[in-house]
């Protein structure tokens, strides 16, 4: 069986427009998930217990692509 893993994580940022924490060293980390359905279920939780504040965001991550992207050759830096 191939695994997947989702991290769900969030936090305040400095303004609503942009994606940029206000303070990273806080990011609240939900969790690491099995799959996609059950990340979605704690990052929807989330959002909707955060609504009243315009600056706090959530945000679903497929950690695969982080593991695949580790496995490759890394990428010629400018």
């Amino acid at each position: 069986m191939t695994q997947h893993l989702h991290i769900v994580f969030g936090g305040e940022l400095e303004t609503p427009q942009e994606n940029v924490f206000k303070d990273p060293e806080n990011i609240h980390v939900v969790g690491i998930f099995p799959d996609r359905k059950t990340a979605y279920d704690a990052w929807k939780n989330e959002a909707q217990r955060t609504v009243d504040n315009a600056h706090m965001r959530y945000f679903l991550g497929d950690l695969q692509q982080l593991m695949d992207a580790s496995t490759s050759e890394p990428a010629e830096q400018d």
